[in-house]
């Protein structure tokens, strides 16, 4: 497949750059692939919608305040975007920083009173690896979230304010779980009455944590798809939500392509002690032609020309066959036309 296939052309005032007034109030388009039809509904119709009997998948990560400022010993600012932890060091971590160059240069920056940072190493990826070295903060996170600012993404041409602090999170993410620095977005429409629904039609609702990074909004660069170096994930399953992935009694409903990377990569694995929990790192590119192994249902957004995003949702339209792309911008091109909004805050997709 070539990259250029990916591409579709998006008026820009389709780019969502701000949250629907309510939650369950965005717009959600229903692909049914047996019959190939769409319907047009809101987001709080859902539970109406979904067969009978639902195991649920969720990521219930949260999304790290991850953008630090800081300053070079000449004055000048410099912004560092936490990543991930390093090797499991707590006060090493990948980061991205602005001015990368001048920075690294420098070799040194931080803020006055609050934290000290070394560059230790430039990587090929573009990351930097930063040691700190804290005053008060217990580790690099818990400095973040005190100082730091939440990172939209960068289609949102704005600076991210108090509401983003609550609409850019799900009302399942777990203060534990604060290792993202971007939203599980398929998330973002639910209300605590939908979940109540659900679970009162009968439908169970596991939790997994993927921790989401800035891979996910990088374009595809190589002229194939196939060529693509896909970005690394850390994700963490427990024991019960290992045992519903491995029930064969019951269709999967994954919530986000978070959601269906962990659970594809996973049952991917020979993993026979069921009882433990998993931590591993998802490398997975799914791409047409592709046939799912745990994912029945896949609830998502709208995604990215040439992301990598496309190529997932375009494999779960014909698993196993590479007719999904062809299929995937015919309802790209009705939503288009129906004024829906795309990206991060904007509606959802559920297929079926």
């Amino acid at each position: 497949m070539l990259t250029s296939d990916l591409q579709f052309k998006l008026p820009s005032k389709q780019i969502a750059q701000s949250p629907s007034v309510c939650r369950d109030q965005s717009r959600l388009l229903v692909f049914d692939r047996s019959s190939q039809e769409i319907s047009h509904h809101f987001f709080d119709k859902l539970p109406s919608l979904l067969p009978k009997n639902l195991s649920i998948f969720r990521n219930d990560v949260s999304v790290l305040k991850a953008r630090l400022p800081g300053y070079r010993p000449s004055g000048g600012k410099v912004e560092c975007l936490l990543l991930r932890p390093y090797l499991d060091q707590i006060n090493q971590w990948r980061c991205l920083l602005k001015p990368g160059g001048k920075t690294a240069k420098a070799k040194v920056f931080g803020l006055k009173g609050e934290y000290n940072a070394k560059v230790i190493e430039s990587l090929p990826s573009g990351e930097y690896v930063i040691e700190f070295d804290l005053f008060t903060d217990p580790d690099p996170a818990a400095l973040a979230q005190r100082l730091g600012s939440l990172p939209l993404p960068p289609y949102v041409r704005r600076p991210a304010d108090a509401a983003d602090e609550e609409r850019y999170q799900t009302v399942y993410a777990k203060k534990e779980n604060r290792s993202a620095v971007a939203a599980p977005t398929a998330g973002l429409h639910f209300t605590p009455e939908i979940l109540k629904h659900l679970k009162s039609d009968g439908h169970e609702i596991h939790d997994l944590t993927l921790s989401v990074g800035l891979g996910t909004f990088r374009p595809i660069e190589t002229e194939k798809v196939e060529d693509h170096p896909m970005h690394a994930e850390e994700y963490f399953l427990n024991p019960s939500t290992k045992s519903a992935l491995r029930d064969p009694s019951q269709k999967h409903l994954a919530i986000g392509t978070t959601c269906v990377r962990t659970i594809e990569h996973y049952l991917a694995t020979d993993d026979p002690d069921i009882k433990s929990p998993t931590r591993a790192e998802a490398q997975l590119f799914i791409r047409p032609p592709y046939s799912f192994l745990g994912v029945d249902h896949v609830l998502t957004n709208f995604h990215l020309p040439g992301s990598t995003l496309l190529c997932l949702v375009a494999a779960f339209l014909s698993p196993g066959k590479a007719d999904g792309l062809p299929m995937l911008k015919k309802i790209y091109t009705e939503a288009i036309a129906q004024d829906y909004r795309f990206f991060s805050y904007g509606d959802a997709m559920l297929i079926v």
